[in-house]
């Protein structure tokens, strides 16, 4: 019988080193022990009668030999490590790592990848485990999952170009990874080295040469909605605007329908610039095929009108959000607060605020700036005072200094000397030192009361330290 394409390709790599040990009685016998004495004796058995421990290759045969119960493999794993009954090798390991795979057993395999990973370092392209792993392949009667798994575990352990090159010695054996390992490795590679370093991985992965569609006997991995997804978000958080539209054109030029959440990318581009009837479009189009926005997407279209001021179509789509069930995020009460003193409602964003504290969403120290800013805009002091403090006890949140700026300004406006100074120790206390405003503000109100003399002390001061105005 034919080997599989993938068994067939592994096999030529090389079969693994000949076994150190041949004892084929006493693995034989632990294995009778394993599969017929009960739980609780089965270990001491092993301990009384084995004191010494076994070798790798014995632990490899141990385990090959009990492959179908791998639960059991691993806890006979776990027992010769507590007792230091064997000092493992990547043999013992990579057996082990095939026959949790096997058996889809893919936490557990992941965690003993890293541990192997962490035990057996190297500063190779490609790690010895990997090498290890494709040795036993076949004895082990492994399968490609495994090889994902080991991608995913270098992923997790930020061994990036080590992932990038297991992946590439693989195609270059006509096997391809699962597509969700590539789109984890695109998403590490943006992450981690930048969109465009990303986008070359996402080519290099699924577009393949003439050469290359050679060695892969037909076994051809196409890239999904979840692919774009991930590369258009990449290009997103870099402000390249232009660049989401082209993967766009390319995902439904290769005929991958867009998800609810690539409008949703692609609708943020729009807002980002203002472009709410491009915009809209997407919605309507969204809407048409049947996909349901998600708060994201819906707070990406509310954002979007408040940043142009239009807080009215705002508010349309916070009404459809609730009727459609889906549930407000403080972002949401963040956009819409935002838009109302952006356009000089204060009433209507403190309604918000007050609506947000209540469904116990923490607000963020921006969103409490913004309310304080515009209760001061309007002489209501004691209000923006009374904000700051709930926040701070309620809500355990750091104030930003704009909103000590603005509250100290306040203060002194109207004549409240005292309190401005009370609040200006506890700005200094949270590490916030006083700049060229808050003297401003102080100078401003001793010169309205007549205190020449302080006025004179503070300006001196002013210009002895030459604070500059930090950036909020």
């Amino acid at each position: 019988m034919a080997l599989p394409i993938v068994k067939r390709t592994l096999s030529t790599l090389g079969p693994p080193p000949p076994p150190p040990d041949t004892s084929q009685t006493l693995v034989t016998a632990v294995v009778s022990i394993l599969n017929h004495h009960r739980s609780k004796s089965r270990w001491n058995e092993i301990r009384s009668l084995h004191p010494n421990g076994f070798t790798p290759w014995q632990v490899s045969q141990i385990t090959l030999r009990i492959r179908n119960n791998p639960h059991l493999a691993l806890r006979f794993f776990h027992f010769t490590l507590r007792y230091s009954l064997s000092t493992h090798s990547l043999l013992s390991y990579s057996t082990l790592i095939h026959t949790l795979s096997r058996s889809r057993l893919k936490s557990q395999t992941l965690t003993l990848i890293q541990s192997a990973l962490l035990r057996f370092p190297d500063t190779q392209k490609t790690p010895k485990l990997f090498e290890s792993l494709v040795k036993t392949y076949r004895e082990c009667d492994s399968a490609p999952f495994v090889f994902d798994l080991l991608i995913k575990a270098c992923l997790k352990s930020t061994r990036i170009d080590q992932a990038v090159e297991i992946v590439r010695m693989l195609r270059s054996k006509g096997i391809s990874p699962s597509v969700s390992t590539c789109n984890s490795l695109i998403r590490w590679v943006s992450k981690c080295r930048g969109c465009y370093a990303g986008y070359d991985i996402y080519k290099e992965v699924f577009v393949f040469s003439d050469e290359v569609k050679s060695r892969i006997w037909g076994v051809k991995i196409v890239p999904n909605v979840h692919t774009f997804n991930v590369i258009m978000l990449s290009f997103y958080k870099d402000g390249l605007m232009d660049n989401v539209e082209e993967v766009w054109g390319e995902m439904v030029k290769l005929g991958c329908e867009p998800s609810a959440y690539s409008y949703t990318i692609l609708m943020a581009v729009y807002c980002a610039d203002g472009k709410m009837e491009e915009a809209v479009k997407l919605w309507e189009e969204m809407g048409i095929k049947g996909l349901k926005p998600d708060v994201v997407g819906y707070n990406t279209m509310i954002g979007g009108f408040c940043r142009i001021g239009e807080v009215g179509r705002a508010e349309e789509y916070f009404r459809e959000m609730g009727l459609s069930g889906v549930e407000s995020s403080c972002v949401t009460f963040e956009h819409l607060i935002n838009g109302y003193c952006q356009i000089g409602d204060v009433d209507s964003a403190m309604l918000l605020y007050k609506d947000m504290c209540r469904q116990q969403l923490r607000p963020e120290s921006s969103t409490v700036d913004v309310v304080i800013t515009g209760l001061c805009g309007e002489n209501r002091v004691s209000e923006g005072l009374e904000i700051l403090r709930v926040a701070i006890r309620k809500h355990e949140l750091s104030p930003k200094r704009k909103s000590y700026e603005v509250l100290i300004n306040g203060l002194c406006e109207e004549g409240r000397m005292e309190e401005a100074l009370k609040l200006q120790a506890e700005m200094v206390g949270k590490g916030f030192e006083p700049n060229n405003e808050t003297y401003s503000s102080f100078i401003d109100a001793n010169t309205k009361e007549g205190n020449d003399e302080l006025v004179e002390i503070l300006k001196k001061e002013m210009l002895e330290t030459q604070i500059p105005k930090e950036e909020e």
